[in-house]
């Protein structure tokens, strides 16, 4: 089974800074999820998590689950 890849805690901070994913109520093991989706090409995140999934759907990310 294909791995995402992991994304590093400088790459997250990044990334949180870049997308201004701050105050959307998601956490770090969050964003850390999101980092390593995004820098594994088309990984797709599922989730039912609301506001995760909502930050997933801006980024283009979301595994579009019912």
């Amino acid at each position: 089974m294909p791995q995402a890849q992991v994304a590093s805690l400088r790459d997250i901070r990044q990334m949180i800074e870049a997308r201004r994913l701050y105050a959307k109520g998601i956490g770090l093991a969050d964003a850390h999820l999101v980092a390593s989706c995004l820098i594994t090409p088309g990984t797709k995140l599922w989730t039912r998590d609301g506001r995760l999934r909502g930050v997933a759907l801006v980024l283009g990310i979301d595994a579009g689950l019912p």
